[in-house]
């Protein structure tokens, strides 16, 4: 395992590489981005992650999602990144929910969350529930609709330039009722978002509990650069907040 986390180690030092081996990380919704952000805390060394996904794999998400591939089609993604996630490291401790997040699901104790879900009720509860249990997050906010990677950046809440944005919009208005208005770590863009065509449809959820849920689901478009960035960047922010100033 020290052979597997070698460079790591060559770059934040033995006694960082230990400290993120037994830290614990839940990563909500395993897409474009909470994909990346998973994979790369794996190969970070994060000893515990709780992956937590509903969905399948479908063609369209072939174009930006790790484990999205013609042979996977239709099959668990959930279930997927637990193969690929131990594949990585063996001794690794996967905690994997194949459910739909509806503010019941039961994390125990987690030193760090990353916030990929792309509904609003879902997204809204858990950034709630992480902030009144004083649980550190990083949240996604907006990675569709854009192609510039470069304009992603790391701020509060309180400090996203661009919340005119429905999706975020949304969001900061649904916190801002719940007495939320700082406080919460989010990846943003700069980028004005963008889509030649807009799709909505009407989806039907029941989770493992046997609760019905139904939304109504915005497609946007999504490129292969911008979604895998902000994972990248939401792990990276983690891993700096639990190591020690390296030399």
């Amino acid at each position: 395992m020290d052979e597997i986390f070698s460079r790591n180690s060559l770059f934040w030092g033995i006694e960082n590489q230990k400290l993120i081996a037994n830290i614990h990380v839940a990563v909500f919704g395993l897409g474009g981005v909470g994909g990346f952000c998973a994979e790369c805390l794996a190969r970070a060394g994060v000893g515990e992650l709780t992956i937590i996904d509903f969905d399948n794999v479908s063609e369209s998400n072939i174009n930006r999602q790790l484990i999205a591939l013609k042979s996977t089609v239709g099959q668990s993604k959930a279930h997927l990144f637990e193969q690929r996630l131990k594949d990585i490291n063996p001794q690794i401790k996967l905690n994997v929910i194949n459910d739909f997040y509806t503010g019941e699901t039961v994390l125990g104790k987690v030193d760090y969350v990353a916030d990929a879900i792309d509904t609003i009720k879902s997204k809204v509860s858990l950034l709630e529930h992480c902030y009144k249990n004083n649980i550190p997050i990083i949240s996604s906010m907006g990675a569709g609709n854009r192609i510039d990677p470069t304009q992603l950046y790391i701020c509060d809440i309180k400090d996203i330039e661009s919340k005119n944005a429905p999706f975020i919009s949304n969001i900061l208005h649904q916190l801002k009722k719940r007495g939320i208005k700082e406080g919460i770590t989010a990846v943003a863009s700069r980028e004005k978002p963008f889509v030649t065509e807009k799709l909505a449809s009407s989806e039907k959820i029941i989770t493992k509990q046997g609760e019905n849920i139904e939304f109504v689901k915005i497609t946007p478009s999504s490129t292969p650069f911008v979604a895998s960035t902000a994972g990248i960047f939401m792990a990276s922010y983690i891993i700096k907040s639990i190591i020690k100033e390296y030399k």
